[in-house]
């Protein structure tokens, strides 16, 4: 019988870089598209004034990302005592390895290894560990855990996507950031990892092409929007059925679940400039009860309306613990309205034998 670990992580790009991490509502400031109620402090949500203080959001933006370090720093802690054979992290594809060419709902990546280099084409700024910008990374796959997983989704009735080699670049953000950042005092990362890619950005795909759309962007995106990505309870079906999967494997598995929540420049009704705070703490409140009903019900429409678009990565995860009976151990909800997002972390531990 196969064990499973269930973690819920970030793959925050911010995090990687040094500096103010509220860098964004200065660019919004200063879109001409933005609501004109929201140019002035007075008008923002009394926690997001609060956040930007005096220092525009100094103080925030390092309190901020230390607990972000810490949550890693955490799940690590957790991965090393559980020894997995290997790791299923479900994230999105922003633009990166699909493009117009491809676009599947789901894809299992079941590569032997991906060699990354983060920094090589980084516009962003200097990273956060003072690497030089051609350092390679070398992430191992599990081409025979993937092969089972996409196996035993295919048998049961989900006709999912899968691949042996990358189509344009070896690994999307999402999954080089969250192994960069659960191996943030550079230890070295031991696990293989099998990408589970989701098409979280769907509508916006390829007209956002991976860029973070401003107040301007938005509205130009209306009108000439791709298909939808998935629903959010195929999503937790999936993570259903992939729980099953391992359940009855000779594996020891993790199965990480890696974005941030709410994404202000996915939030239209608040002009692009801040998430929806108060959606993302009722589906945290939700997880931490174990109330999977409250994740199973969600539809694409409330999702895309509360900027949730990546949270579709945490409802495979979600799927995956109501299979297993479980609610987290340990959750931390990281309430940030001017960094972007809320940041939220979870530990679902296997039963002790």
């Amino acid at each position: 019988m196969g064990q499973i670990l269930g973690l819920g992580i970030t793959h925050y790009p911010g995090l990687s870089i040094q500096g103010n991490l509220t860098r964004r509502i200065k660019l919004c400031l200063a879109d001409p598209a933005l609501p004109e109620h929201l140019r002035s402090i007075d008008n923002w949500p009394e926690p997001m004034r609060r956040q930007w203080g005096t220092d525009e959001g100094q103080s925030h933006s390092e309190l901020h990302r230390q607990e972000m370090i810490e949550g890693f720093r955490r799940a690590r802690r957790a991965l090393d005592e559980f020894q997995p054979d290997f790791c299923i992290i479900w994230g999105d594809d922003q633009f990166e390895n699909y493009r117009e060419d491809c676009v599947p709902a789901f894809s299992v990546l079941a590569y032997n290894a991906a060699e990354v280099q983060p920094w090589l084409h980084n516009q962003r700024g200097v990273n956060s560990w003072n690497e030089p910008k051609d350092k390679s990374f070398t992430i191992r796959g599990h081409r025979k855990g993937g092969k089972h997983l996409a196996s035993a989704l295919l048998n049961e009735g989900f006709d999912i996507a899968y691949a042996y080699k990358p189509l344009h670049m070896g690994l999307g953000h999402a999954f080089v950031n969250s192994v960069l950042y659960l191996d943030w005092d550079r230890t070295g990362f031991p696990y293989a990892v099998v990408p589970f890619t989701v098409n979280s950005y769907g509508r916006h795909l390829t007209g956002t092409q991976g860029i973070s759309p401003t107040p301007s962007k938005g509205r130009s995106l209306e009108g000439d929007e791709d298909p939808p990505g998935p629903q959010p309870w195929r999503c937790f079906q999936i993570g259903a059925a992939t729980a099953r999967a391992f359940a009855d494997s000779p594996w020891k598995v993790a199965l990480i679940a890696s974005s941030s929540w709410s994404h202000s420049f996915l939030t239209a009704k608040h002009g692009r400039m801040y998430p929806d705070v108060e959606s993302d703490k009722r589906y945290y409140e939700s997880l931490r009860a174990g109330d999977w009903e409250t994740w199973r019900n969600t539809t694409l429409e409330q999702t895309e309306d509360r900027g949730h678009h990546e949270l579709l990565n945490w409802f495979c995860l979600a799927g995956a613990m109501a299979e297993l009976d479980r609610k987290p151990d340990e959750a931390v909800f990281l309430e940030s309205w001017i960094s972007n997002s809320d940041k939220v972390f979870a530990l679902f531990q296997p039963p002790l034998r």
